[in-house]
């Protein structure tokens, strides 16, 4: 291998030991959740000094490897993609912590039926599943799983969408349970953000394995569609 092939061997799996963290971030927190476990949320908010070193060290021998390297090509395209999925990470990261803050903060448990009925545990599962196939995705080069991304995010947006009724139904259900309500509103926002950060991987990873840029291409094709009605 040539001495860029071996630097980008090894960012690769840089960025890939930092993706088990943060898994393992979201997988804690949540754990941390159901379990009212306080330190084990601790040990999450700990943990994220790690996440953050990972970042700042990623994206120090990305810049090395384009000022002693000068990368084209699809050389080029990955270094940019794992810029990119570099801070997607670290912000998966800061949405683990803030859950697990959430434990740390609340005085009641969270109530396994509210936590039910407002969908947040299957939302939870799906973000994390999620977040699990984008790194497979970018390991095996897979373009047709990061795609499939795309389709499940809408899960976690459909039920980001009825957060509001159905997290009012548990309020209005028992009127003391609106501190721990609230919480769980919050933390069903932050795993929509986790699905969004999921989808800006997906696109990153299918930019440099085919050169494709899909931002703005849902607003690119209703453009067009737009043109063909006039």
């Amino acid at each position: 291998m040539t001495p860029l092939e071996i630097e980008i061997n090894a960012l690769k799996k840089e960025l890939i030991s930092m993706w088990i963290l943060v898994q393992s971030q979201l997988n804690k927190a949540k754990e941390a959740m159901i379990q009212f476990d306080k330190d084990l949320a601790r040990e999450v908010l700990i943990k994220e000094k790690r996440v953050n070193s990972f970042e700042l060290k990623i994206d120090r021998d990305c810049e090395n490897i384009f000022a002693l390297h000068c990368p084209v090509a699809i050389d080029l395209r990955f270094l940019l993609a794992a810029l990119k999925i570099n801070t997607n990470l670290e912000r998966i990261g800061d949405i683990a912590a803030g859950i697990a803050k959430y434990v740390v903060d609340s005085s009641v448990n969270f109530d396994q039926a509210a936590m039910e009925s407002t969908s947040m545990i299957r939302m939870y599962e799906e973000a994390v599943n999620i977040l699990i196939d984008t790194r497979t995705a970018f390991e095996k080069e897979d373009t047709v799983l990061a795609r499939s991304i795309f389709k499940r995010d809408d899960v976690l947006d459909n039920i980001n969408d009825a957060a509001p009724i159905t997290v009012a139904e548990v309020i209005k259900g028992d009127i003391d349970s609106l501190p721990e309500a609230l919480y769980i509103l919050s933390i069903i926002r932050k795993l929509e953000r986790v699905g969004d950060q999921s989808k800006n991987i997906a696109e990153e990873i299918i930019f440099y394995v085919e050169a494709k840029i899909l931002k703005h291409y849902e607003s690119s094709r209703e453009g067009l569609a737009d043109e063909e009605q006039q």
